[in-house]
């Protein structure tokens, strides 16, 4: 202290030395006059000593010193004496001894401390006299207190499997007093002392012994001490559940009453179900089997038996049982009497005193006169019957001649009904001439991806050479009336006939094509397989690609690509393509079990590398409205021979797949071919088929051909019919219908209806043809078609109206109204294809997709970030209907975005952007509690523009794109 002061501060304390030594003398006689008497031989004892203390900022702090009996004390910092002037002093008696307590105060500011450089930290002690002599106080020492602000090492968050262990490490920031550390579970005080799982105590971590869900959350560290408070980075910790089946339940019952069905039975990942991220559960959630009920079995009679005696009423009985078989699983009970009874004396039984001969004689009489009766009748009866035959053949000779066909049910009205045909009609641009509405209640017209819109008339269909029409199918048939009258005919094939293939619990016919199906007459004809398949090039589209990806279409094909913003890598390009195979396919197994359902589609090239799956739509023609399907993704190898990559219905983790009513959508990352097949489980599986009728003169001007076209129901497969037509110059004579076939085994009929007798004629017995159950089901995409030559009267007679009937036997049925007006010229005529085909085949960046690029990213980051109730792009999923195959998605690497580009290609052709902002607005709503997330969802789904909105910003970038 006196070098701090200098020279002068040596001198004061010189001075003070000197008083003290002379004053010492009387104080200490005066304190043996106050209590050395009473405390002789006692030195300073300290009631208080000074403690330790930290400088805050820069607020001094006090020492305290208090001793008994002392009659100075002073402090004594670092070795040197502090000044008189800065020590307070209060001094009183003890009340009990008598005896006198000091105490002294002094204060020690920041910069002191922060001048002061020793090898050891600021220290104070107290130095007490009393008569006897000197105490001293223990040393307390003074620091400057603060608290830096990096932690030295701030918790991680992890996921844990429940029941796993927790340790959360913390190391807070240096600091003067220690840091003291307690930990926040959001934003609630965790306690070892309230929860016996937590230990706080390890070296400021948290451990939690045994994970529980509910110790899923956000976890800080939070440091304090004198001078400030520092909080940790957060740590989310989420505790996941895998996922575990659930036991299988019972087999269901055969979906069938009679003959080979199939049951299924099910099981869930539900025990425990998939939590917070969990694995999904590997392997099948459905089991299917083929079953058999057995078919009901009508009861019969068995053999009568003996005679019983001659009772005393002249009587004898005999019975018989139904058990020859017997009625079983719902079967009839036989018809006709158990019971027979008989005279058994030859009428020679007594009754009423008279023979039963003479009492039964009346009643032989009275059956004798009612045979007469009954054979006049028929002898009556079988003359009218050879008068009318006669008179129909006479007839029918006499109408010969004009080619009227009996069957028609117009030759009954034909001389009696008039006709008033209406104007031309305005309307589909496909219908030429035609003046009467079609029927378009029951069509259905496909909805999937056919083209990007261009107001260019350009021809992006291949080279004629490439749709050559269809020849002249000529074939030779025959009525079922024809047949009743022991006439018949051997169809002429001039196509090859398809692969036999039919469903399970179907019977391939025998005979080959030309047999027949339950006896009947008409001959089978076979699908048109000309130049329109073999020897094609297929169909092909390509696009230059980048990181911002991108849309590819196949035009009026059904068939789409999308690929995601960021499936490319950055700064590299790749130009892809899509091509649909015209030839025979060989993705079918061996067995003749399956079908083709789809087109053969490739995407590449085979070198193509992607960060994310990309959609691949292509369209069907199932009906999958029921489960009598088993539907199955497959996949073209190296070798050129197919394997099966998953079937719809199982849960898989390389390839995902969701089948619309029309199309199917797939989510795949390896280039290739793939074609959907199917095999029929039951006879009520079915296929759609679409309906056509196409008309043109002949080149005599006299004739006009109707043709009549079944296809299966997808895009890809009506154009091969359009580019047949184009080349043969037809018109759409109907607005094209859909007919569900099924796999029952019955054949289709065609047949054309309500012909003007009288200003046109057909050939007899060419009014109904028919196609063979195979042919129709094994058609492979291939177009069958059957042909009607109508012959007018009078080049005068420019109008024809007719009903082509289609029908599947015990099956459904679609009706073509035709009315048309004939031209005189085709050169007059104008062909049905005045549509302008596509010529935009791809589109790239931010026009080719519905959801703008910055709404997906936020969607992206909102849902696929954890929170303690798990992911939350499973609710996303949800929400948007697509939550079957979860697992799928928990494969990737941004959930949210996989589902987003699904979704995309769900919507191509609606763009209902409407749905969507819905959906994240219900999601806000059910996560409400949780304010930060609802709040975003909210501030997303008012960003997303109307569909109205996006189809205009579509259009116009569409026409700036083409300008």
């Amino acid at each position: 202290m006196m070098g701090r002061f200098g020279k002068k501060g040596r001198y004061s304390c010189f001075g003070f030395l000197a008083v003290l030594v002379l004053l010492l003398p009387y104080a200490m006689a005066r304190g043996s006059r106050d209590g050395l008497s009473a405390m002789s031989g006692t030195l300073p004892h300290f009631l208080q000593e000074p403690d330790d203390a930290y400088i805050v900022k820069n607020n001094p702090i006090k020492l305290r010193c208090r001793a008994r009996p002392a009659l100075q004390i002073f402090f004594k910092c670092n070795g040197e004496w502090v000044h008189q002037n800065q020590h307070t002093s209060l001094e009183h008696i003890e009340l009990g001894t008598g005896l006198k307590i000091r105490e002294v105060m002094i204060n020690v500011s920041r910069q002191q401390v922060e001048d002061f450089h020793g090898p050891e930290d600021y220290w104070c002690l107290c130095v007490a006299w009393s008569h006897l002599g000197t105490s001293k106080s223990r040393k307390a020492t003074v620091r400057i207190a603060y608290l830096r602000k990096n932690f030295e090492q701030e918790p991680q968050g992890m996921e844990v499997p429940i029941n796993g262990m927790i340790v959360l490490h913390c190391r807070p920031p240096e600091g003067v007093p220690a840091a003291e550390v307690e930990w926040l579970k959001n934003e609630e005080r965790v306690s070892s002392l309230e929860d016996i799982n937590i230990d706080t105590r390890a070296d400021h971590n948290l451990i939690i012994n045994e994970a529980r869900l509910s110790d899923s959350g956000n976890y800080t560290c939070l440091a304090s001490n004198i001078v400030a408070r520092r909080r940790s980075a957060t740590a989310t910790v989420i505790v996941f559940v895998n996922g575990g089946w659930s036991s299988w339940t019972d087999w269901s019952e055969c979906n069938v009453r009679c003959g080979r069905g199939v049951q299924k039975r099910t099981r869930t990942c539900t025990n425990p179900a998939p939590l917070n991220g969990g694995a999904f559960c590997e392997g099948m959630s459905v089991q299917k089997s083929t079953c058999t009920s057995p078919c009901p079995v009508d009861g019969g009679w068995a053999e009568w038996t003996m005679w019983s005696v001659c009772s005393s009423e002249c009587e004898r009985q005999r019975t018989r049982e139904c058990t020859d078989p017997e009625p079983k699983h719902g079967g009839r009970l036989c018809d006709g009497a158990a019971l027979d009874t008989d005279n058994c004396t030859g009428d020679l039984c007594i009754q009423d005193r008279k023979l039963l001969h003479d009492v039964k004689v009346p009643q032989a009489d009275m059956e004798s006169s009612n045979d007469v009766a009954l054979y006049s009748g028929l002898a009556a009866g079988v003359v009218t019957v050879v008068v009318l035959v006669i008179a129909v053949t006479l007839y029918r000779r006499n109408q010969s001649e004009y080619g009227v066909d009996v069957i028609d049910s117009s030759a009954l009205t034909g001389g009696f009904q008039s006709f008033s045909f209406k104007s031309a009609r305005q309307g589909n641009p496909l219908l030429m001439n035609s003046s009467m509405q079609p029927d378009l209640t029951v069509s259905r017209t496909y909805t999937g991806p056919i083209c990007f819109p261009d107001s260019m008339e350009k021809e992006l269909i291949p080279e004629p050479a490439l749709f050559d029409p269809l020849p002249d199918l000529k074939v030779k048939v025959h009525s079922s009336f024809m047949v009743s009258l022991g006439v018949s005919e051997r169809a002429e094939y001039h196509a090859k006939a398809p692969s036999q293939t039919f469903p399970r619990g179907v019977v391939q016919e025998i005979g080959g094509g030309g047999g027949t199906l339950g006896g009947r007459g008409k001959s089978q004809l076979a699908p048109v397989q000309p130049a329109l398949v073999t020897g094609k090039r297929p169909l092909r589209t390509s696009g230059v690609f980048g990181h911002g990806g991108g849309r590819l279409v196949v035009p009026n094909a059904g068939v789409s690509l999308l690929v995601p913003h960021g499936a490319i890598e950055e700064d590299t390009t790749w130009e892809l393509y899509m091509s649909i195979t015209q030839q025979d396919s060989s993705a079918l197994s061996d067995e003749g079990q399956e079908i083709l359902l789809s087109p053969e589609v490739t995407y590449g090239p085979p070198s193509l590398t992607l960060s994310c799956p990309v959609a691949l739509t292509i369209a069907h023609c199932a009906d999958v409205s029921s489960e009598d399907w088993n539907i199955k993704l497959k996949r073209q190898t190296q070798d050129n021979s197919w394997e099966e990559v998953m079937t719809v219905e199982e849960e898989s983790t390389s390839y995902y797949c969701l089948l619309d009513t029309q199309c199917c959508h797939l989510l795949v990352e390896r280039p290739g071919c793939y074609a959907l097949v199917g095999e029929a489980l039951t006879q009520a599986a079915g296929k759609r088929l679409r309906l056509a009728a196409f008309g043109n003169m002949e080149p005599n001007f006299l004739n006009y051909s109707i043709r009549v076209y079944c296809v299966d129901d997808s895009p890809h497969a009506f154009q091969e019919v359009v580019s047949v037509e184009r080349g043969r110059g037809g018109r759409l004579l109907e607005e094209p219908k859909t007919l569900l076939f099924r796999a029952n085994s019955f054949s289709l009929q065609v047949s054309i209806q309500d012909i003007p007798q009288f200003l046109w004629s057909i050939k007899p017995f060419t009014t109904c043809q028919e196609f063979s159950f195979s042919q129709v089901w094994c058609s492979s995409q291939s177009p069958l078609q059957c042909a009607f030559s109508l012959e007018r009267y009078s080049p005068a007679a420019n109008q024809l109206s007719c009903k082509i009937s289609v029908r599947q036997v015990k099956g459904h049925e679609q009706i073509l109204q035709v009315y048309t007006t004939i031209a005189e010229s085709e050169k007059d005529t104008v062909p049905f294809f005045t549509q302008s085909d596509c010529t935009i085949t791809s589109q790239t960046g931010s026009r080719a997709f519905k959801i703008p690029l910055s709404i997906r990213q936020r969607i992206c980051a909102t849902f696929d970030t954890a929170n303690a109730k798990g992911k939350d792009w499973q609710l996303l999923a949800q929400k948007l209907h697509i939550d079957r195959n979860l697992g799928y998605f928990a494969c990737q690497k941004s959930p949210s975005a996989v589902i987003l580009s699904l979704w995309e290609a769900q919507h191509q052709e609606r763009g209902d952007l409407d749905s969507l902002a819905s959906a994240l607005e219900e999601i806000g709503k059910v996560q409400s509690k949780h304010s930060t997330s609802a709040d975003t969802l909210d501030r997303i789904s008012k960003t997303i523009p109307s569909s109205d909105s996006t189809m205009n910003r579509s259009s116009e970038e569409l026409d700036v794109n083409h300008t």
